[in-house]
């Protein structure tokens, strides 16, 4: 897919750049996470509000969860249905092994977000100096060509000129002035003046 901006030079530019060793890369990364997803034992992806609703009885102490595993250990299940006591200590297991695994990844989602604002900050700050550049270049006579380049960066920016400003101001003015008209002086009452009795 293909995506062209159309410049007041009368020529396209290119939106979308040759894939390049970053998508290649990013893909192969994506590909390892969702292998290594399929290796994680009691792999659960939520439906929506899921997560909440097992907050609660996943909050229990773990102390807690011990002593009923012990007592179905026991024999004593009172006819719950629960699943064994293996089971029960298997899935505490579970969750405080793989605990540091979640906040890992959790850390390193936000550090590879930090890396991707770095990135994008430092290619913008190089575009907007470019930007500076051009534009102080581009008053000097010699340099004329570089007046509608200016512009289509100061577009694709949301800068308006002033000119442009000015105009779409005088046109607000304008309208909130025919739309109201002129308005009246309300009428005033007459002062009531006190008599003596």
């Amino acid at each position: 897919m293909k995506s062209e901006t159309q410049v007041s030079t009368d020529t396209t530019v290119s939106t979308i750049a040759a894939p390049s060793i970053h998508t290649e890369g990013a893909e192969a990364r994506l590909q390892e996470l969702r292998v290594m997803r399929e290796t994680i034992p009691n792999f659960v992806i939520p439906t929506k509000g899921e997560t909440q609703r097992l907050a609660s009885a996943a909050s229990v102490p773990p102390e807690f969860v011990e002593l009923t595993a012990a007592l179905v250990k026991r024999g004593d299940t009172l006819g719950t249905g629960s699943p064994g006591a293996d089971i029960i200590r298997d899935r505490m297991t579970f969750a405080d092994a793989y605990g540091p695994v979640a906040d890992e990844f959790d850390a390193m989602a936000q550090f590879l977000r930090h890396s991707i604002v770095a990135a994008r900050n430092e290619a913008g700050s190089a575009a907007l100096d470019i930007y500076s550049a051009t534009k102080r270049l581009s008053k000097r006579p010699r340099n004329a060509e570089l007046v509608p380049h200016v512009a289509d960066m100061a577009r694709a920016l949301g800068i308006r000129s002033r000119n442009a400003k000015a105009k779409a101001a005088a046109r607000q003015k304008a309208e909130e002035e025919k739309g109201h008209g002129t308005a009246a002086t309300p009428a005033t009452t007459p002062a009531v003046i006190p008599t003596k009795q």
